[in-house]
């Protein structure tokens, strides 16, 4: 599955690299424009491979007590941002900017970063369970942004080829479709994690106390979940 995943956007961006060449050449941008609808195609299928954050959207609506709309929310923050800081470091593609933020595709200051604000979520979301604190207002939407501080690879590598041949607006214009895509795929886990834990809690919910020490269960095992995978990617990074 994840070999087919890999072949297929292949498929894409080469035809994408066709297209942007075409344009650089004076081609015509109505035919770039009919061909932008795959963006939404090639996002989703990039964010069903390993990353995105996907684990971390999980676990942590998994512990929340967000609805589907919460959720969408903060699926829809973590691919605006996970893109966006993308097309942010290409935009700003020179020389000071690649020693700090390290190879092409990668940006391992953001990633530690992004790492061990979740790791602090996770902490909270521990403290909260057994101290039976309450939800922060835009926690869900700041947990979006934190994890989508890693940036999409494949989006800094469309921004930098589209400048590269002199069409920027044309890498930008895919960059949009492909955020459309993710977020398809991000909020589709989203939506799945919250059903399960709204199941899963109304299995319980004619058991007032058990009920609460589930919830608290949850939300506790989750921030454990969250606090664990920032250390272990941080110290192997």
């Amino acid at each position: 599955m994840f070999q087919y995943l890999v072949e297929f956007q292949r498929t894409i961006y080469l035809a994408l690299a066709d297209q942007i060449k075409l344009l650089s050449s004076g081609g015509d941008w109505l035919g770039f424009m009919a061909f932008l609808p795959m963006g939404v195609v090639f996002g989703a299928a990039h964010a069903l491979t390993p990353g995105h954050s996907k684990a971390v959207l999980a676990t942590y609506l998994a512990g929340s007590d967000a609805k589907v709309a919460r959720g969408l929310l903060v699926s829809i923050t973590l691919s605006l941002t996970h893109v966006t800081i993308a097309v942010i470091i290409a935009a700003l593609s020179l020389p000071l900017v690649s020693i700090a933020l390290g190879s092409v595709g990668r940006a391992p200051l953001l990633e530690d970063v992004s790492r061990g604000l979740l790791g602090l979520i996770g902490v909270w979301m521990i403290w909260r369970a057994f101290s039976h604190g309450h939800h922060l207002k835009h926690e869900g939407e700041a947990v979006g942004f934190m994890a989508g501080l890693i940036p999409c690879p494949l989006t800094l590598f469309v921004m930098t080829f589209a400048m590269s041949r002199g069409v920027p607006l044309a890498g930008l214009l895919f960059a949009v479709t492909m955020m459309t895509g993710v977020a398809l795929t991000l909020s589709t886990v989203a939506v799945l994690s919250i059903l399960f834990r709204e199941r899963l809690v109304h299995i319980f919910e004619s058991r007032p106390r058990l009920f609460a020490a589930v919830s608290r269960g949850i939300e506790g095992a989750a921030g454990i979940v969250l606090a664990s995978v920032a250390v272990w990617q941080i110290a192997a990074a």
